[in-house]
This record gives structure tokens, sequence and C-alpha cells, in this order.
């Protein structure tokens, strides 16, 4: 027998170490540290294993013809855009949300369109009896739905259960951290486990050719629990995204071997589940804010879909000494460079007032197109200007202050002209890509100086503020600073 190698394997990160100690060094968490037996899934004696020889395979060469992975269509629009077109043959996804985000429901729902298409789709559960997921399927009327069920942990008997018969098409194991195997000696849930009961999984996939999604609980930064490494076996991973506030839920591909990462999927949490969203840029602002001073829409970019969504900010005078810098929905990092360009290069003074931005309807934005919105959103609060209420931002801006182009202009203006926006403001050199048939008003703006002018033009001071706040800005937004400062 192999000699039993005990190591104390951090339970976030999948970092091992020789004694145990309060912090991972590699993740930063505190008692995350977990004594696993790491002697590996084989007994096999050294001696046996050493004239073992290799079996040789032919090797091919770069040209031939490649046929395109066949795929099995979920009937689930949303969930077909973000896997590329459907689940493909032998391949294995791994889920990941928030605990009670909905990921169960949207499998339950994806599997039951499966099983009344004719296809073998079987749901495993290692966190609920049988009698709870059916209680599931009878509150989403699925209740008639041939989906074969099952709540069983080991893989060894969900290997074997599942070989007999007909090849399923799709099968769900909910979740992959209740899994466990008699290969290791760790307890289920335990970073060896998982990493070998998935290993387990994709091989029996990779065989068969059924596609299997893999359930992934996350941690409170919001990463999928478990060793980075289950990440790298799998063929893609999908992000369930949501505020539990909102009934919106975004389906967004992290990684994906068979199709884009960029596509998300958008859906309605409803009483009789999860219901799909054709037309996000409607939804996103059908409780817009008309008229607040603070707020602008943005046309952005999701993949090949095109997304108008609402940006919310508020820029309020604080007394501490550091000011506060909140971001929902939005990089962090980015709005420290918008708000660093306003200051140096606009004289848009915000050293001494919190920032607060939130895209409205929990979406997250990746694009750097979305700087220009927020600086007029962030303009548009500190000087208590009303935006135009038919107008749409988006831009990349510089550390120089010059707004850059982005793609796809093109569609962008056509989906604001689609949901009545008369005017659009956007970079000066995308205007030759913008066409003259959207019937949109074009406000071309090649500086960051020029949009922050027009806005303090517009602005009225408030109540609890110096008259001088809102009309410095926009002295301090025109050429006469420069001339001022220099002689």
């Amino acid at each position: 027998m192999a000699k039993s190698s005990l190591s104390f394997v951090c339970q976030n990160c999948g970092a091992a170490y020789n004694r145990w100690q309060g912090k991972c060094e590699a993740c930063g968490e505190w008692n995350t540290l977990a004594e696993e037996d790491t002697t590996g899934a084989t007994s096999m004696p050294v001696s046996i294993r050493s004239k073992r020889k290799g079996r040789q395979f032919a090797l091919e060469s770069l040209s031939g013809k490649s046929q395109d992975a066949p795929r099995l269509s979920s009937g689930m629009t949303e969930l077909d855009r973000v896997t590329g077109g459907g689940f493909v043959r032998g391949s294995v996804l791994l889920v990941g949300g928030d605990p009670g985000i909905g990921k169960s429901t949207l499998l339950t729902q994806a599997t039951s369109m499966l099983a009344r298409a004719g296809h073998r789709a079987v749901y495993i559960s290692g966190e609920e009896a049988i009698a709870q997921v059916r209680l599931r399927a009878e509150r989403l009327g699925l209740a008639d739905a041939p989906v074969q069920l099952a709540a069983e942990t080991s893989v060894e008997d969900i290997v074997s259960t599942l070989s007999e018969g007909a090849v399923p098409r799709l099968i769900v194991i909910d979740s992959i951290q209740t899994m466990w195997t008699d290969t290791v000696e760790s307890a289920p849930g335990t970073v060896t486990q998982v990493r070998a009961s998935a290993q387990a999984l994709i091989r029996f996939a990779k065989k068969t050719g059924a596609a299997i999604i893999l359930v992934g609980h996350v941690t409170k930064d919001g990463q999928i629990a478990g060793p980075r490494v289950v990440e790298h076996m799998v063929d893609a991973v999908l992000s369930f995204e949501g505020e539990g506030s909102q009934q919106f839920r975004i389906l967004r591909a992290v990684k994906n071997r068979f199709g884009p990462t960029d596509e998300i999927g958008v859906f309605e949490m409803t009483g009789l589940g999860l219901r799909e969203v054709s037309n996000p840029s409607e939804l996103f602002l059908s409780e817009r804010d008309l008229g607040t001073p603070g707020t602008a829409v943005f046309a952005g970019i999701e993949g090949t879909r095109p997304v108008l969504v609402e940006l919310q900010a508020l820029v309020a005078s604080t007394s501490l000494g550091t000011p506060r810098r909140a971001v929902v929905g939005w990089d962090p990092s980015r709005l420290s460079m918008v708000l660093a360009v306003l200051e140096a290069h606009c004289g848009v003074k915000l050293s001494g007032h919190d920032v607060y931005l939130n895209v409205a309807g929990g979406l997250r934005i990746q694009e750097p197109a979305a700087d220009l919105a927020a600086a007029a959103a962030l303009v548009s609060s500190l000087v208590n200007a009303q935006l135009p209420t038919d107008a749409v931002y988006f831009g990349e801006i510089s550390l120089s202050g010059v707004v850059r182009p982005v793609a796809q202009t093109a569609a962008r203006l056509k989906e604001a002209a689609k949901l009545g926006f008369g005017r659009a403001v956007l970079p000066e050199s995308a205007r030759g890509e913008a066409s003259s048939d959207t019937g949109l008003i074009l406000n071309p703006i090649g500086g960051l100086t020029t949009l922050v002018a027009e806005i303090a033009a517009r602005g009225t001071p408030r109540a609890n503020r110096e008259p001088r706040d809102a009309t410095s800005v926009e002295k301090n937004a025109t050429p006469a600073r420069f001339r001022r400062e220099n002689g």
C-alpha cells in the first residue's frame, strides 16, 4: 500500500502546507486549512507501476477536415446564447452563484424542457431529497416532465447507475461539493474530494458523450468555492448573478471552450420560475428616474447584444478626511480613473465629496465604453443639472481627457433609436461609423472638457451648497482656466 501523506490544504484556494497555520498565505483567508490525505487516487504498488508500458496512439496533422461539435438545444434561448448555441456532447459545465439566486430553478427548467423533447435527462441532487425537488417542480408547473431524479452523493454509484441503459443527454449534479469518491480519504467538500469527484465525472462525460452540469457553491467574495483547478478542468464556467432585492438574473460565461465568453442571458425571477427576457434594455429602463440629476443612460454591448442601462451617481459633501467611493455594478478602479481625469483636466474638484455610483437593474458592466456615461452622471449630480431624458452616452475616456471610440457604434445607436431615444453623445472619431438612418441627433465629443462645460451650463446650485460651486465647475472646464493658471 502507498504510504499515507497528510498535509494541510486550504479549502478556499487549494494551497497545501506541511503544518497548520491560522492564515493561508496564498489567498489571505483565515481558518481555512484542513488536514487531508494527499497520497492520490491510486494504491497500485510501485513495482507494478514501474513495469507498466505506455500505449501508442496515432498523431494527426494540422490540416484536415474538422466538424463542428454537435450541440443539443436546451429549449431556453437565453441559456443557449450563453453556452454558444446549446450543450456540446461530452462537455462539462460548472455553474456558480450565490445561495438562493436560482441555480436549481434554472437547471430544473432546462432538464424538464429536454425531457419533454424526448431526451434522457437526469437530475441528481446531493443537497435535497427527492421530495424537495418534486415540490420545486410542482411549483414551476413541471411535475409532468419525464426527468429522472436521484438523491445520491457517491460518485461510483452515480457512474455505475448512469452507465446502464441509454446514455443520458444531460446530467445535472447539484452540487459538486457534496459528492465523494472512495479513491481518496477525505471528507466530502474538501479540496481533494472535489477535485477527485470532478475528475471522475469528467472522465465519464468524455467517454460516453453525455453533457454534465456541475453546480458549485460560491465564497463570500463571489468566487466559486473549491480549488481553481476544477475551473480549468471543465469546458465552461457559467456565473449566475443578481441582487436579492431585484427580480433580474444575469447568466454570464466566464469561460467557454465552445463559444464566446462575452454573451449574457437575462432572466426575470417570477412566482412560476425564471422567465426569459428577450429585450433586456426595455426591462432595465422600465423604472427609470426621469428628470433626476445624476442619471445617465449608457448604450453598452454585451457580446453581440446591445443593452441600454441607467447609471446613477450621487456626489455629496463630506466631513470625513478620506471621502467615500462606493460602486455597485462597475469597476471601482475605473471610477477612480474617471474622477482623476475630471479633477486634473476639467477642474471638477471632487476631493471633498463622497461619490456613489450604481448600475440600475443589477447588471454588472465590464466594458470601458461606460466612462462617458459615468462622467456625465457624476458632473450632473455635482452641479445639480438634469441631463436630457432622450440622450444616451457611450465612449472611453483616456488619461489625457480625450474621448476615444468604441466598437459597434451602429448597433448601439440602432438599439437607442428602437427604444425611442432622440440623441446620442458619442466620441468625435466615431461619427463616421454612425448610420444616418437611425434618426438620432448626434453630439460628437472630442474631449471630456466639452461635455463638462455643457452640463455645468445647465446646472443650478442646490440649497445646501454655495452658489459658486455650480459656476466654478463651468469656469474651470473652459480654456479660460488654462489661460488664468498659466498667465
